[in-house]
């Protein structure tokens, strides 16, 4: 009977050495290749302009901010940045824009406090997700609201003015930009530690607000620091407390409302820039590198706090912790407040 071997020729089996040695080799050669061309895919973005979207109309603060981090960035990055505003809807029409973008770096959104950590529990019938639909890039800026009041209430400080509250429930008024803005729920959060009774009084704007709170038609308002910085100074108003953790760097004199007499009180409304979810990581991590360069420049810092507002540096990591963070926070406000939009 004849018999047959199971093992192959010494020809084939160096052949079979030589060949796998070969290909061994190629994989080495072409590695650092592949390596290089997705380094160089990282380097070389951005190769077109990118637009950054606006929640709110042209000429406000937010709108300022942005394009000042916006001409700052275009520098850095040797490709302009271009504003568009799309205010309206307290600025989700804004966020269904970027979140529809296509996800390729060349689309953000100037992602504010209101727009991703108080909508989603604001509105009932939000089409996109603030927390789901977006890659954090980075935080830019923060500031802080001011409690101001007419000169003739009689009121010097947090807790006088608290005082008074107690002695007349429901004769005192806040005024707001409208419902649900950061000027309202700071009213909010002030009645709910405070255990007082005051009447919200929503306005379209802050101005209308400001304009009733001079004529002593309302009690106090919430406002925003560069709103009322000159006010304060020339004497036309009174401020009792800013809403931060830490005093304004705008109002060094100014108390924090924490300090007076509600520890634990704390309103920092916050910026920065968001991508549509899926955004290639190498981008992200492009935009918060050049980002971080533009808030540590000493004239942007000096043009921030113009805007009373500080640079608020970070990974993205941090500022999608800080989103979270905020998300959980101001759901309970605004279910206590009872302030609802469609």
């Amino acid at each position: 009977m004849a018999s047959f071997s199971t093992t192959k020729p010494l020809a084939a089996r160096k052949i079979g050495l030589t060949a796998r040695r070969w290909l061994a080799a190629l994989v080495l050669i072409t590695a650092p290749l592949t390596l290089c061309g997705v380094a160089s895919a990282a380097a070389s973005y951005p190769t077109k302009p990118i637009r950054l979207i606006v929640p709110f109309p042209a000429g406000g603060p937010t709108d300022g901010m942005a394009r000042l981090i916006g001409q700052h960035l275009s520098q850095q990055l040797g490709q302009p940045v271009v504003v568009d505003n799309r205010g309206g809807a307290g600025g989700t029409i804004a966020t269904e824009a970027v979140a529809a973008a296509t996800p390729d770096g060349y689309t953000l959104l100037f992602s504010t406090t209101g727009t991703m950590a108080i909508n989603p529990s604001l509105y009932h019938s939000l089409k996109v997700d603030p927390v789901k639909a977006f890659d954090a890039v980075g935080s830019v800026a923060s500031t802080t609201n001011v409690l101001v009041v007419p000169n003739g209430l009689p009121a010097g400080n947090v807790k006088e003015l608290v005082a008074l509250a107690k002695q007349k429930p429901g004769a005192l008024t806040f005024g707001s930009a409208g419902n649900g803005s950061s000027n309202h729920l700071s009213g909010e959060l002030f009645k709910s530690m405070a255990g007082i009774d005051i009447v919200h009084v929503p306005y379209k704007g802050s101005a209308a607000a400001f304009t009733d709170l001079l004529g002593g038609r309302i009690s106090m308002m919430f406002d925003t620091v560069s709103s009322q910085v000159q006010y304060i100074g020339s004497g036309k108003v009174k401020a009792l407390g800013v809403t931060g953790a830490a005093r304004s760097d705008a109002l060094p004199k100014v108390p924090t409302i924490a300090e007076s007499g509600l520890p634990g009180f704390d309103v920092t409304i916050w910026f920065g820039l968001s991508a549509p979810k899926g955004t290639p990581p190498d981008a992200v991590h492009r935009l918060n590198g050049e980002l971080q360069k533009v808030l540590a420049q000493a004239d942007v810092k000096k043009q921030l706090a113009a805007l009373g507002a500080s640079p608020l540096p970070g990974t993205p990591a941090d500022f999608d912790k800080l989103i979270q963070r905020d998300v959980a926070k101001w759901a309970p406000v605004v279910k206590a407040s009872g302030a609802t939009l469609d």
